[in-house]
């Protein structure tokens, strides 16, 4: 939901035409996928209704980035909302669906690495974090920390987190079999926040009281770097990448208002005031 009152009952509305695969209004946009641009979707959403009730309906849900980009190659949404490159698997669907994916970046976001915050580590190197992540180490005292058992915590593999993640910090390795997949990044959140032997990892946007957020190094030579607004944008932090909302086709004139809104100096500073990084 976006909003209240009569706004929250024409969204409500719109969203169960969108379960049943149908479309009340021609001009409502339905927008799906990932975790870590749920928020910042949502918000862009309830902000361009106040401005444009007549204009559009909105319904705005998550679910993973593989989860919304299934959607829109479906054609059971008009966006897709992804924190993560499209796969060549993805765009070859695309092609033979006559259906060419159009991927328009918003934003950045830096992915921190979280623990609870009695762990006493403040920092990692990616190739720690790695290590924790495959199960190669799989107790804090290997890395300096207490005698406990680590608890490795990730989002499932629709998620574009999960992909980058595995990707720039794994290298490709698989997730240590115990790790806990779990269905949102809030829910990895408040694992994290109640159990002193877990390591999770999370967008900027989701970095809240009662998680502790390591520096992390690249490498050689160590210098660590806490994940920042200022240091994604600088790129000086290492694991950060693009946000992505995704069309397929030609483009809606209700989708493309809502697009050329967020890529505005408005939408743009909402971006930034919710701890995502703006385009410009």
């Amino acid at each position: 939901m976006i909003q209240k009152g009569s706004i929250q009952i024409a969204v409500v509305v719109g969203l169960l035409f969108t379960v049943l695969g149908l479309k009340a209004n021609p001009k409502m946009i339905v927008m799906k996928g990932s975790d870590t641009v749920l928020p910042i979707g949502q918000l862009l959403a309830e902000e361009y209704f106040k401005k444009h009730p007549k204009d559009s309906l909105i319904s705005v849900t998550g679910g993973g980035s593989g989860v919304g980009i299934t959607a829109l190659l479906d054609g059971t949404c008009d966006i897709a909302m992804s924190s993560r490159e499209l796969s060549s698997k993805e765009l070859e669907t695309a092609k033979a669906k006559g259906r060419p994916l159009m991927p328009h970046v918003i934003g950045y976001d830096g992915i921190a690495v979280i623990v609870h915050p009695e762990n006493p580590l403040a920092q990692l190197t990616i190739p720690q974090i790695g290590t924790i992540f495959s199960g190669e180490v799989t107790n804090w005292k290997q890395l300096g920390g207490p005698d406990l058992s680590i608890v490795v915590v990730s989002r499932e593999s629709t998620s574009g987190t999960y992909v980058y993640f595995k990707e720039a910090v794994l290298q490709q390795k698989d997730f240590h079999k115990k790790t806990l997949l779990l269905p949102a990044t809030a829910n990895i959140v408040n694992t994290v926040k109640n159990n002193k032997a877990a390591i999770g990892y999370v967008g900027l946007a989701y970095v809240k009281p009662g998680v502790k957020a390591l520096k992390v190094s690249a490498g050689n030579p160590k210098r660590y770097i806490a994940p920042s607004i200022a240091s994604v944008k600088n790129k000086s932090y290492p694991i950060a990448r693009p946000l992505f909302l995704i069309m397929a086709g030609k483009m809606s004139e209700p989708a493309t208002a809502f697009l050329n809104y967020i890529m505005s100096a408005e939408g743009q500073k909402i971006l930034l005031d919710k701890s995502y990084v703006p385009v410009n």
